[in-house]
């Protein structure tokens, strides 16, 4: 694995910006933006699963830095729901629906492949040098 500087530069947060980024436009139009608990729930869920990844990655430690993965993939699992009960509702097409729960999915994949890494790795952190 390439040595990382930055969180910018992880393609799983790249592509949890992305999935954060399609959803948002989403729950402002329609009905979507007249459900705030569920519009104001999936916003923060999709931006918990970017944000986590960042967070961990900063604390620049093996262990939190999985830790913090682990709960980004739990909030991928949110997002994954609250796009269910979107879809249920009517607030998004199918299309649409799809579409994004492949890419929780994925991501979901891409963050399990990554916990294993870090679980297998003997490397404790660049603040335990």
């Amino acid at each position: 694995m390439a040595k990382l500087e930055k969180f910018e530069d992880m393609e799983v947060w790249q592509k949890a910006r992305k999935l954060c980024n399609d959803i948002y436009p989403l729950t402002l139009k329609g009905s979507f933006a007249t459900d705030f608990k569920l519009r104001d729930q999936i916003n923060g869920s999709s931006g918990s699963v970017m944000d986590n990844i960042a967070e961990g990655f900063e604390r620049d430690g093996r262990i939190e830095f999985r830790q913090f993965l682990s709960i980004a993939k739990g909030s991928s699992g949110e997002v994954r729901s609250q796009l269910c009960r979107a879809s249920d509702r009517n607030h998004i097409t199918l299309n649409e629906f799809e579409g994004l729960k492949l890419q929780a999915e994925e991501i979901s994949k891409q963050l399990k492949g990554f916990i294993s890494y870090l679980n297998a790795s003997e490397f404790k952190g660049t603040k335990f040098k």
